[in-house]
């Protein structure tokens, strides 16, 4: 059976498997965690190509289908040149996050928050302006919520007090919308909500991910319709640690994570 390839920097990627799991409940996936590398969002364009480049690489030698870019960095940076390295499909974040954003918004004022590296790629922006020139796009850089997640932080004080540092600008710009532009971000969502108020629509860009990769298979003919999936995991460090973490998000135990010593 051919499975579905995802990879992240760390553990960011499991908001985008465990939508992959409700939507394709038949499908089997394999999941790269470059917890050795973590964070890639303060790491050159370049240096973020070349791991993204070994990550779908090493998801290759496995038989898969597709590969899902599950971290908005890489998704900024590097899929232009994963799209002509390799011949499956290559799905990123930022479009299915884009295009939910734009339909979403209703002053057209949304907002966009990401790693360093997201923020500075503009590719959001870019998007979001291509699918309609008129909506004025904010953006914050907000690189500590990647160390939070991967930490486990999820609901400390300190976790608040740094959200309504970064989410402030927003809150003054009245963004009626904000896009989560990472795939850890989501973890950190009732904290994010909380400071951005009820009226503002967070767009997790996982469900239109699935969605997308969903679609894509489809019209190639290649939707697993039968049976129950599976999903195997790897990392490049610290499977434990990362096993704890995914079996406390995904609320049921894995078997093993399995360490990968050379990408």
């Amino acid at each position: 059976m051919k499975l579905i390839g995802v990879f992240d920097s760390g553990v960011g990627g499991l908001t985008v498997v465990k939508e992959l799991i409700k939507q394709l409940p038949s499908e089997s996936l394999i999941y790269f965690g470059d917890t050795a590398r973590v964070p890639y969002g303060a790491k050159s364009k370049e240096t973020v190509t070349r791991f993204s480049i070994e990550n779908a690489l090493f998801l290759s030698k496995h038989n898969v289908k597709l590969i899902c870019v599950a971290c908005n960095t890489a998704s900024s940076c590097a899929l232009p040149k994963l799209r002509k390295k390799f011949s499956v499909p290559i799905v990123g974040v930022i479009n299915p996050g884009a295009k939910e954003a734009v339909y979403t918004t209703k002053n057209n004022r949304i907002g966009v928050i990401g790693t360093k590296g997201t923020i500075k790629s503009r590719a959001y922006e870019d998007e979001i302006k291509r699918l309609n020139p008129k909506i004025k796009v904010f953006s914050t850089a907000c690189p500590l919520f990647v160390p939070f997640v991967e930490e486990g932080w999820l609901n400390q004080d300190v976790v608040l007090t740094v959200a309504k540092k970064y989410l402030q600008p927003l809150k003054d710009a009245r963004v009626d919308t904000l896009i989560l532009g990472c795939t850890h971000y989501p973890l950190l969502k009732k904290v994010i909500k909380k400071v951005m108020g009820k009226k503002v629509v967070l767009i997790d860009s996982a469900k239109e991910v699935a969605i997308e990769v969903k679609k894509i298979l489809s019209g190639k003919g290649l939707l697993n319709k039968r049976g129950k999936g599976r999903v195997d995991f790897f990392v490049s460090d610290n499977p434990e640690w990362f096993k704890g973490l995914t079996e406390s998000f995904l609320g049921k135990p894995l078997k093993k994570v399995k360490k990968v010593d050379n990408v």
